[in-house]
């Protein structure tokens, strides 16, 4: 039994990615995975992602571009204010303008990026870079 979904997925990414592998297989399948996966494939770290079996949970391979150095989960969920964005870009990501974290805002899962953008807060859920 898994107890954070969510992390069991980014960990198979990153670790299959640093194996040279060009697909992963993910099971079981949530909302917020298949959000967070669509984000990253938008920002061309992941390829495309296909279901294989529509059983409970659900079965998706995605494939690997090979352009991920690291991503994970952030825990615990912290929250974030539009001002405190640049505070978490120096913890989890390597450079300004480098990576990624993805945030969960009142109108959804969204990039910091955009979060600042659209000025809105959230709690941060997982970086990539």
């Amino acid at each position: 039994m898994l107890n954070d979904p969510l992390a069991n997925t980014m960990s198979m990414i990153d670790m299959y990615n640093q194996k040279g592998r060009k697909e992963v297989t993910i099971h079981p399948v949530s909302s917020i995975i298949l959000k967070t996966l669509k984000i990253l494939q938008e920002e061309h770290y992941l390829g495309d992602a296909e279901q294989v079996a529509e059983h409970k949970g659900g079965v998706y391979k995605v494939n690997l571009l090979g352009t991920i150095n690291r991503c994970g989960v952030i825990k615990p969920r912290y929250s974030v204010s539009v001002s405190d964005f640049e505070k978490f870009e120096k913890r989890y990501l390597p450079a300004k303008g480098m990576g990624i974290l993805v945030v969960s805002t009142s109108q959804g899962l969204m990039t910091h990026e955009q979060a600042k953008e659209k000025n809105v807060g959230g709690r941060l859920i997982a970086y990539c870079y």
